[in-house]
């Protein structure tokens, strides 16, 4: 038991709070600034995390949480584009019972989270729920959840439970949810988990998503089109749709018989680190639990005790808002600080430089970092250990030339690196276009050898509220003015991705330069977008540019578990050559790929001139390749 009181922070005047937007701030100054204010004392038992955050505790009345949870959800269920991040954390405790549970639905840039050292410290009776939204006939039908983006929960204990609800909406914890979710260190249990919502009006569409380092029941699939479950346990699983794998999982569904259904099993993880997490120790103090790196494993992390690793103090980290400038960060990093983005979007017109061993830049509730007059937001040094996670990057009206560099370019860097403490990225989302035209040349870069990326969303956004001539969706004007040419380009060896997304770019979406790359699952769809077919040819005349591009002078390269799908609504004659391109030697190995057509274009091979060719008389029809190279 804590020998300090705990705090109960639901703000007052939550209605107020709640209906006003994190702020958008103008980041200015110098980056590394000489003259940076000194960071503020820190509370270790009571932090100043904003008033974006709201701090529960088994203390407060379960109808004051639930209601503040309702009126979360309620302000966040249909704000897709809008500038609100909340981050909502719970001490460690009870919450909830079988007779009184609490029930909640998470909605848009919501972070929902368990402050204990293992999610059994935070323990919920009730649920916690993403369902479809129904976008026609006032919202009785086209009921889907393609578009259920950014959200969290972690590190906690939930018991299922749903009284008062319908027969239907009783029979699980629903989760329908595509790109940019992520649920991580949860213990779940007295029900099924739906990953699909099949209580509304049709079409039930889901689109995608991760699940690491947790305990979990009976899992429906449904309509899930692809998913990664990473270093977990499962009590069974129901069906795939087409590309759904799995990594280092025990229950997992053995994928002998793929395509026929179309797992992707693999025994274990290549390499992994868990997320950072925010937790409070025994005495009531605020620290942050770093996750140690690991290869080969299998299973959670907690099931014998605590996730090994490292603990930061709260004090150790600069508490960032909205509002402080890049000087201010940068000098707070210089000096050894640790960096905490509470929620929030920061207008970023110099980089902020991440240069020290081991530093660890912690994003709360989906906080965004957008560049401002082509800048550089985010910048990695090569250098061991530092981990970034949680955090959104918007490109901004100016293009920038990428959004997060890791790692100095060129061949011939003398490159820090260490193979067993990884530059890591977990849980990093990019933006281009959506709440406001976005330009940029390249999302990420990765440079540096030895990186980790688990779990990112590399958008250009296909719909947004730009105020094109054809309202949201996808047209000539966004081509023209939402410009990203590349998402990932990889240049540093031995990089792993677990869980990487890449979609509508328009030329390459992912090109990997780097040897001794390894990718498990990969999921994309090329651009909605290009106007005609000489928009979408690559100079030397070939049709299209391939969802995923492996250089030809790479010896070795893994991919386990991929995905290329085509929708040119823009153009339904346009043509793409190959899904996937790579070089046919004896160290590549592409495992389970696929390609589809979702209603309009055509993508000819599956890989280099093989494979089925997915057009409109095959739509949903997914056309696979087991193994290349088929030798």
């Amino acid at each position: 038991m804590s020998t300090h009181p705990r705090p109960t922070r639901i703000p007052r005047g939550l209605a107020t709070a709640l209906t006003v937007a994190a702020a958008v701030i103008t980041v200015s100054g110098t980056a590394g600034a000489a003259h940076a204010a000194p960071g503020p004392q820190i509370d270790p038992f009571a932090p100043d995390f904003g008033p974006n955050v709201a701090v529960v505790s088994p203390d407060t009345p379960l109808d004051e949480v639930q209601a503040m949870l309702d009126e979360l959800a309620a302000a966040q269920v249909d704000a897709e584009m809008s500038t609100a991040r909340h981050s909502v954390l719970f001490l460690p405790g009870a919450y909830g019972t079988a007779e009184d549970p609490l029930q909640a639905r998470v909605g848009y840039y919501t972070e929902i989270a368990g402050l204990g050292a293992s999610p059994g410290d935070v323990d919920i009776t009730g649920k916690l729920e993403v369902y479809n939204r129904c976008l026609a006939d006032g919202g009785t039908s086209n009921c889907l959840a393609l578009v259920n983006f950014w959200r969290t929960i972690s590190n906690l204990s939930l018991q299922v439970h749903g009284p008062g609800q319908d027969g239907c909406r009783a029979s699980a914890n629903f989760w329908a949810v595509s790109q940019a979710v992520s649920m991580r260190r949860l213990d779940v249990s007295g029900g099924n988990l739906s990953l699909m919502d099949y209580c509304t009006a049709g079409p039930q569409f889901a689109s995608g998503g991760f699940i690491a380092d947790s305990r979990l029941p009976f899992v429906i699939n449904g309509s899930q089109q692809q998913w990664l479950t990473r270093n977990s346990v499962v009590g069974g699983w129901s069906n795939a749709v087409w590309n759904q794998v799995f990594s280092g999982v025990e229950g997992a569904p053995d994928d002998a018989a793929f395509p026929n259904p179309p797992y992707t099993t693999l025994d274990e993880t290549p390499v992994s680190r868990e997320k950072p997490y925010l937790f409070v120790d025994d005495e009531g103090r605020y620290a942050v639990r770093v996750p140690e790196a690991q290869t080969g494993t299998r299973g959670i992390t907690w099931a014998d005790g605590e996730t090994p690793g490292r603990t930061i103090p709260i004090t150790d980290f600069y508490i960032a808002k909205p509002g402080d400038s890049v000087g201010a960060i940068n000098s707070q990093l210089a000096k050894g600080k640790h960096l905490l983005l509470t929620p929030g979007v920061y207008d970023v017109a110099s980089p902020i430089n991440v240069k020290r061993t081991d530093t660890v830049v912690l994003g709360m509730g989906h906080a965004t970092l957008t560049a401002v007059d082509g800048a550089v937001p985010l910048k990695v040094a090569d250098a061991p250990g530092i981990i970034v996670a949680g955090v959104t990057i918007d490109a901004g009206t100016v293009e920038s030339p990428v959004l997060l560099e890791v790692g100095q370019p060129g061949a011939g860097q003398a490159k820090k690196v260490d193979p067993a403490n990884p530059i890591t990225l977990s849980d990093v989302y990019f933006r281009v276009g959506g709440p406001h035209i976005g330009k940029t040349d390249t999302a990420l870069v990765v440079n540096s050898d030895h990186v980790l990326i688990d779990h990112a969303w590399v958008w250009r956004g296909d719909h947004g509220i730009e105020d094109f001539t054809d309202g949201v969706n996808g047209d000539t004007d966004r081509w023209n003015t939402n410009t990203g040419r590349t998402g990932v380009v990889v240049n540093g060896d031995d990089v792993t991705a677990t869980g990487l997304f890449v979609e509508h770019f328009q030329q390459y979406n992912t090109v990997w330069n780097g040897e001794r790359g390894t990718t498990v699952l990969y999921q994309n769809e090329l651009p909605y977008d290009p106007p005609t077919q000489a928009d979408w040819t690559r100079p030397d005349g070939t049709l299209g540019y391939p969802g995923y591009k492996v250089a030809d002078d790479v010896t070795e390269h893994t991919l386990h578990g991929g995905g290329v799908y085509v929708f040119n609504q823009n153009n339904p004659s346009i043509v793409t050559e190959n899904g996937f391109e790579a070089p046919d030697g004896e160290g590549i190995s592409l495992h389970h790929i696929m390609t589809v057509n979702l209603s309009a274009g055509t993508i000819l091979h599956v890989v280099n001139g093989i494979g089925g060719t997915a057009d409109t008389s095959v739509i949903g029809v997914p056309q696979f390749i087991t193994h290349y190279p088929l030798h």
